[in-house]
């Protein structure tokens, strides 16, 4: 499967815009784009059509896309790009957190939604290591003490819980495992996850640390493995 056969759903009630969209993407390559106007809609044709990409809208008529996004994450580990009006840095944060692939905030440059949109698929599906959707290629598992990380299926097992990665984390781990008893620089770490374009990612960077921590340590108030390298960046423990 190529980049261009990728399944985008887009979410926006604005169908001004919407359409506006849809023709870029399309006339960029991208054949397979529906759109939902509401967060009902959205959800249902998400679960339906399970797409390789999301662009979702926060100001939705019946919710919004903070809520949305959580709903699609507990089905899939689907990459999602927030756009919205809303340029304040708490909003770009708080979805950044929440584990969203990308940010873009309206007026936006077509170029712009191009680039963004196929670096997020590129990141997700298509980078070295990446096997592209539909793919079934397993990955080795990785084991910190009593927890086994499955990059292949995205979970972290330890003892009878199951706990999932949300695609940050995952690149984020994947990283770090690469070049595990080393230590990788914030700018590295942030460059694999968001791209050229990771300037200003800094504190998302840590947000999602703090939150693998939660999933791969037995206590994440004193990590073991995923160990903080002051100034500089993170490290992950080999065993002993």
């Amino acid at each position: 499967m190529n980049l261009y056969d990728s399944k985008i759903l887009l979410v926006d009630d604005n169908r001004e815009l919407a359409a506006m969209i849809q023709n870029i993407l399309r006339r960029s390559g991208y054949i397979h784009v529906d759109c939902a106007e509401s967060c009902v809609e959205g959800l249902r044709k998400f679960c339906l059509e399970e797409p390789q990409l999301v662009i979702l809208d926060i100001m939705l008529p019946d919710g919004d896309g903070f809520s949305l996004f959580r709903k699609m994450r507990e089905k899939a580990e689907t990459p999602i790009l927030f756009l919205s009006a809303k340029d304040e840095d708490n909003d770009r944060l708080f979805g950044l957190g929440l584990g969203a692939d990308d940010y873009i905030t309206k007026p936006f440059l077509s170029q712009e939604l191009i680039l963004r949109v196929g670096a997020v698929l590129k990141r997700a599906y298509f980078m070295p290591g990446k096997t592209g959707p539909g793919s079934a290629e397993e990955e080795p598992v990785l084991k910190l003490g009593g927890h086994e990380i499955s990059f292949s299926n995205a979970s972290v097992v330890y003892g009878k819980k199951t706990l999932s990665l949300t695609a940050k984390e995952l690149q984020i781990l994947k990283k770090l495992n690469e070049n595990r008893g080393k230590i990788v620089t914030f700018d590295a770490l942030c460059m694999a996850v968001w791209g050229d374009a990771y300037y200003g990612y800094e504190n998302t960077l840590m947000v999602h640390i703090r939150h693998l921590r939660e999933k791969i340590e037995d206590d994440p108030s004193s990590p073991k493995w995923l160990l903080t390298a002051r100034g500089l960046g993170y490290r992950l423990k080999k065993e002993d």
